[in-house]
C-alpha cells in the first residue's frame, strides 16, 4: 500500500507544489497519467509473478519463466502490426496485442495438442515464441519509416510512460482472469510435484491443469504487454524469493508471487521515474539489468 502511494505521489513533477499553484491541472495529472501508470504497474507486475510460479511449478525446472510458452511474442507481434501495418493508435496496439496473444494460444494448442506432455508443450511453445520472434524482425525491416522503427523499439523495450486509464480498463480484467486460473490451479501443482500418475491416484486432472496454467499465463502476460511492451525477468526472479516463504510449495509460491510482483515492477518503475532528466532509462532495460545477473547466479549455482 505504501508503495503504491509512493507511485502516485512520486515523479519529476511535484504534485503538492503544483496542487498549491494549480488544483485542475494537479488532478488532471493525477488520474490521467499517474493512476493508471500505478495501476498498471501493479497489475502487470503481479501477472508476471504470478505467471513465473506457475510455469516453474508446471514444468518443474527453476529456470522457466512465462515468456517460454509465446503469448509475449504474440502479444509484441500484434502491437506491431496493428500500429505500424494497420495504422492504429495506442488503444488500437493494445488491441491488436491482446488479438496476438489469443493466437499465439491457439498456434501452441494446434502444436502441442491435447493433453501434451509437459515437455512436448515447452518444445511446441520454444517454436511457437522462435517463429513469433522471426515475424517481429520481419515487421521491424518493413516499416514504413525510420521514425516508425525507432518508436517501435522503443515500445518494445516495455515501459508504463503515458499510459491511460482506457489500457488500464483494457488489461486489468483479462489479467485478473488470469490470476484467478493460475491461483485455482495451487494445489494441484503442489500435488504434480509427486509426479503425474500419484496426482491423477489424488484426484487431480493433469490435462485439465495444465491448460488451465497455459491459459492463465497467456492472460496475465499477454495483456500486459499488449500495452506495456516486453518487461522481462520478472517472472523468472519473483517465484525463487517467494518460495522460501512457504515451504518450497510450488503451487502454495503463486498468490505470494503476484504480490511480490507487484511490488519489484512498481519500485522499479519508480525508479525509473526519478532518474536525472535528460537520461531516458526503460523500465523493461531496468528490469533486464536487475534480471539478468539474477538469471546467472541461478545458472551457476546449478552447475
Amino acid at each position: 500500500m505504501a508503495l503504491a502511494l509512493a507511485s502516485l505521489v512520486l515523479g519529476p513533477v511535484d504534485l503538492a507544489a503544483l496542487w498549491a499553484r494549480d488544483p485542475d491541472l494537479a488532478r488532471s495529472l493525477f488520474i490521467e497519467l499517474r493512476l493508471p501508470r500505478t495501476g498498471l504497474a501493479l497489475a502487470i507486475g503481479a501477472g508476471l509473478g504470478a505467471s513465473g510460479a506457475a510455469a516453474q511449478a508446471f514444468f518443474r525446472n527453476p529456470l522457466a519463466s512465462p515468456d517460454v510458452l509465446g503469448p509475449s511474442s504474440g502479444a509484441a507481434l500484434g502491437a506491431v502490426l496493428a500500429g505500424y501495418f494497420l495504422g492504429a493508435g495506442v488503444i488500437g496496439m493494445a488491441i491488436g496485442g491482446l488479438a496476438g496473444a489469443g493466437l499465439s494460444l491457439l498456434l501452441l494448442l494446434a502444436l502441442a495438442g491435447t493433453g501434451a506432455a509437459a515437455t512436448r508443450l515447452v518444445l511446441a511453445g520454444v517454436a511457437v515464441s522462435m517463429l513469433l520472434g522471426v515475424a517481429i524482425n520481419l515487421s521491424l525491416s518493413l516499416a514504413p519509416s525510420p521514425f516508425a522503427l525507432y518508436d517501435l523499439m522503443f515500445w518494445l523495450m516495455g515501459g508504463l510512460n503515458d499510459r491511460s486509464m482506457t489500457q488500464l480498463a483494457l488489461a486489468a480484467p483479462l489479467i485478473l482472469a488470469g490470476l484467478f486460473l493460475l491461483l485455482r490451479t495451487a494445489p494441484s501443482l503442489d500435488a504434480l510435484t509427486l509426479g503425474e500418475e500419484v496426482a491423477q491416484s489424488l484426484g487431480v486432472g493433469v490435462v485439465s491443469v495444465q491448460w488451465q496454467v497455459v491459459l492463465g499465463i497467456a492472460l496475465a502476460t499477454g495483456a500486459g504487454v499488449a500495452v506495456a511492451g516486453s518487461i522481462g525477468f520478472i517472472g523468472l526472479i519473483v517465484p525463487h524469493l517467494v518460495r522460501p516463504f512457504v515451504g518450497h510449495r510450488p503451487g502454495a509460491a503463486i498468490a505470494p508471487a503476484a504480490l511480490a510482483g507487484a511490488v519489484l515492477l512498481t519500485a522499479a518503475d519508480i525508479a525509473v521515474r526519478l532518474v536525472p532528466a535528460g537520461l531516458d532509462l526503460r523500465l523493461g532495460v531496468l528490469t533486464a539489468l536487475i534480471g539478468a545477473p539474477f538469471f546467472l547466479w541461478l545458472i551457476m549455482g546449478r552447475r
